[in-house]
């Protein structure tokens, strides 16, 4: 069974035009990566929790705030190149992507060396047009962008 995710894609209307807001992963393997390399905030679903559950944990683990109650859309899933799947789920909202808090990891950095750093797991967020969401989320998420203006 392929490891399974789930994330929330927060939008809101701009001046002019639905934007997204996306998280960049923390980290040394991310830190001089920009477009593909944004997400959702999203994150592993636990055994026996329901999808959008998990979403909105993932969503408050990331971004250190509540999902909006709103009405929510589901997206359906997406398969990465790792063989991951990832559920979408979209809500209308608005926050500061300035005051994001995420939640942290720590690993051997540099590799092999026996050291052990903090990272956090989202180092920042922006909110994005939908075309530049295309650009800046890994290939297979733009899918959920696709399906938000489908849908609303």
């Amino acid at each position: 069974m392929p490891e399974v995710s789930a994330g929330i894609l927060m939008y809101r209307t701009g001046a002019h035009e639905l934007e997204v807001l996306l998280v960049h992963p923390g980290g040394p393997f991310f830190a001089r990566k920009d477009d593909g390399a944004w997400s959702i905030p999203k994150g592993l679903v636990e055994p026996g929790e329901d999808l959008l559950s998990a979403a909105r944990r993932e969503f408050a683990e990331e971004t250190g705030h509540i999902a909006p109650e709103g009405e929510t859309v589901d997206l359906g899933g997406v398969r990465l190149r790792s063989g991951k799947v990832v559920h979408g789920f979209a809500v209308e909202g608005d926050l500061d992507s300035d005051a994001i808090v995420s939640n942290v990891f720590e690993m051997a950095w540099p590799p092999k060396s026996g050291r052990m750093q903090t990272f956090p797991e989202v180092d920042r967020a922006g909110w994005f047009s939908a075309t530049e969401a295309r650009v800046k989320l890994n290939a297979a998420q733009s899918d959920f962008v696709d399906r938000l203006i489908e849908n609303r």
